[in-house]
C-alpha cells in the first residue's frame, strides 16, 4: 500500500519540486541576491501565515470529511472558514511586512497577499480532489501547477522590471491558475448532502493546528528573520538556496509517501484500531528512511558540484557548508510530522501538538540569538538543526503516550550502511572526475551512488525491490 501510493504522488511531488528548483537556478541568475533574499521571505512569511490558514484546513478535512463521496455541506463550511481566515491573514501579513521589510514593505504586502490567496485557492481544491481519491486527476494539476511556477515568473522578469515583487507575483497567479481549475474539476464530482462533521468539530481539531502553526513559527522560520536582523537579505539568500537545494530532494520522497500514508494511517485507526495503524507508521518510517536517508548521503557527498553548477558563483563555497546541516533538520521535521505527527491526529488530539512544537521553536530561536551573529548562515542552520531535534524528541515522547510506534532498528541499521555506501560511491566518482566539467563529476558521482543504493537495496531487501519494480512496471503501463 505505502509504494504504490508513493508512486501514485510521486509524479506530482517530483514536477514541482523540479519546478522550484530550476526556478531557483534561473531566477538567482536574473535577479540580484538582494532581491532573491526578499523573494525567500515573502515565501518564508507567506509559508507560516499559510500554515495557520489552509494547511490545517486540509487536515481536519482529511480527517473529518472522509474519502470517495465529498457533500456539498462539508465543503460549504469548510468554505466559509477558509474565506474567514484568509481575510484575518491578509490583515496580519500587512503588518508583519512592515516590521520585516520596512524599507519595502507595500511592495512585501502585495506579494505576501498575493501568496496567501493563491495558496488558499489552490490547496483547497487539491484537498477536494485527495478526498474524492482522484489520484490522476491530482498529479496532473500539480503538472500544470509546476509548469505555470516556472513559466510565469521568468516571463514576468523577462516582460517587466527584474525585483522579488514581479518573481513572486508571476509564481501567484501559476498557484491560482492551476487552483481554479482544481476547483472545477472537483466540484463536478461533489454530491449534495449535509456536512459530515459540525462546526464545532471542525474548530476543535483545527484551533489547535492554528496555535500550533503560530507557535511553529520559531522552528520553521526564525532563522531566516534573525539573519535579515543581524545581517542584510543576501546572507537570507545564501541560506535559502542552501536550504532549497538541500531540502527539496528529501522532501519530495518523504511527501510522495505521506500524502497516501496519511488518510490511510487515520482509516486504518479509525477501523482496526492503535496498534494497526502503529504498525503501519513503523512501515512507513522504515520506508521513508530507507528511501531519504541516501538522498541525504548523495546531496552532501555531492553539494560542492551542485553548488557549482546550479547557482552563480557568489553563492559558491558558503552553501556547500550547509548542506549536511540543513538534511539533517529535513529528516528531523519529516519524522516529526509524518511519523509521530500522524499519531497525534489520529487521536484527534493536535493541541498536543502545541507541546511539541514549543520545545522545538524555542531552541530555535535560543540558538539563533545565540549563533547567528558570530556564525551568519552557519548559525542559522545550526539552530534549524537544533530545533529541529528537540521538536522530534518531543513530538517522539508525546506520542509514544497515545500509540507507541514499533522502531524498524534493522531496517534504520540497513539503511545506514547502504547511505554510507551510496554517499562514499558518490563522492569518489566525483573526485575522480574533477578535471573535467562540473556536470562531468556530477553526474558520475550520482550514477555511482545510484547503483550501489540500488544494488544494496536488492541485496538486503530482495522481495520488496521486486514488488517496487512490479508496481512501477504496472503504473508506468497505466500512464
Amino acid at each position: 500500500m505505502l509504494l504504490r501510493s508513493t508512486l501514485i504522488y510521486a509524479p506530482a511531488i517530483l514536477l514541482t519540486r523540479i519546478s522550484a528548483l530550476l526556478l531557483l537556478v534561473i531566477v538567482t541568475r536574473l535577479i540580484d541576491q538582494t532581491e532573491y533574499g526578499l523573494l525567500t521571505l515573502v515565501v518564508t512569511v507567506g509559508e507560516m501565515t499559510d500554515i495557520a490558514v489552509t494547511n490545517w484546513l486540509r487536515i481536519a478535512l482529511l480527517r473529518l470529511g472522509g474519502k470517495g463521496d465529498v457533500s456539498r455541506g462539508s465543503l460549504m463550511l469548510a468554505g466559509r472558514v477558509l474565506l474567514a481566515t484568509t481575510a484575518l491573514a491578509l490583515i496580519v501579513s500587512v503588518v508583519a511586512s512592515a516590521l520585516i521589510v520596512p524599507e519595502r514593505w507595500v511592495e512585501f504586502s502585495i506579494a505576501v497577499g498575493s501568496y496567501l490567496i493563491a495558496g488558499a485557492v489552490g490547496r483547497f481544491a487539491l484537498t477536494v480532489l485527495q478526498m474524492q481519491q482522484r489520484h490522476s486527476v491530482y498529479s496532473m494539476l500539480e503538472f500544470l501547477r509546476a509548469v505555470l511556477q516556472l513559466a510565469l515568473p521568468i516571463g514576468a522578469i523577462i516582460l517587466f522590471q527584474d525585483s522579488f515583487l514581479t518573481v513572486s507575483l508571476g509564481t501567484s497567479l501559476g498557484v491560482l491558475i492551476a487552483g481554479i481549475v482544481a476547483g472545477i474539476m472537483a466540484s463536478r464530482r461533489v454530491v449534495a448532502g449535509p456536512p459530515r462533521f459540525t462546526q464545532k468539530e471542525f474548530f476543535a481539531l483545527g484551533v489547535p493546528l492554528v496555535i500550533m502553526a503560530l507557535v511553529g513559527f520559531g522552528l520553521n522560520s526564525a532563522e531566516r528573520l534573525f539573519l535579515k536582523v543581524y545581517y542584510d537579505a543576501g546572507a537570507v539568500a545564501i541560506f535559502a538556496a542552501a536550504y532549497a537545494l538541500a531540502r527539496q530532494p528529501i522532501d519530495m520522497v518523504a511527501n510522495a509517501i505521506n500524502m497516501g500514508a496519511f488518510p490511510e494511517v487515520v482509516s486504518r485507526f479509525d477501523e482496526e484500531g492503535p496498534a494497526a495503524s502503529g504498525r503501519l507508521l513503523s512501515q512507513l518510517m522504515a520506508l521513508m528512511i530507507r528511501l531519504c536517508l541516501p538522498v541525504a548521503a548523495m546531496l552532501v557527498a555531492l553539494s560542492s558540484e551542485i553548488t557549482q553548477l546550479l547557482l552563480p558563483s557568489q553563492y559558491h563555497g558558503r552553501v556547500g557548508l550547509l548542506f549536511p546541516i540543513i538534511a539533517f533538520s529535513v529528516l528531523c521535521g519529516n519524522l516529526t510530522s509524518f511519523v509521530y505527527g500522524t499519531v497525534v491526529h489520529a487521536h484527534k488530539r493536535p493541541w498536543l501538538l502545541i507541546i511539541a512544537t514549543s520545545f522545538g521553536s524555542v531552541a530555535t530561536i535560543a540558538l539563533s540569538l545565540l549563533l547567528i551573529p558570530s556564525m551568519a548562515e552557519v548559525g542559522a542552520a545550526l539552530a534549524l538543526a537544533g530545533g529541529s531535534l528537540m521538536g522530534l524528541v518531543a513530538c517522539v515522547m508525546i506520542s509514544e503516550r497515545l500509540t507507541p510506534v514499533p522502531v524498524p532498528w534493522r531496517d534504520i541499521g540497513v539503511s545506514a550502511v547502504i547511505s554510507f555506501a551510496t554517499g562514499l560511491a558518490a563522492s569518489i566518482s566525483s573526485a575522480l572526475l574533477t578535471d573535467g566539467p562540473t556536470i562531468l563529476s556530477l553526474v558520475g558521482g550520482g550514477t555511482a551512488g545510484a547503483v550501489v543504493f540500488f544494488g544494496l537495496t536488492w541485496l538486503f531487501h530482495p522481495a520488496a525491490t521486486m514488488q517496487f519494480v512490479g508496481k512501477l512496471r504496472a503504473r508506468l503501463r497505466t500512464a
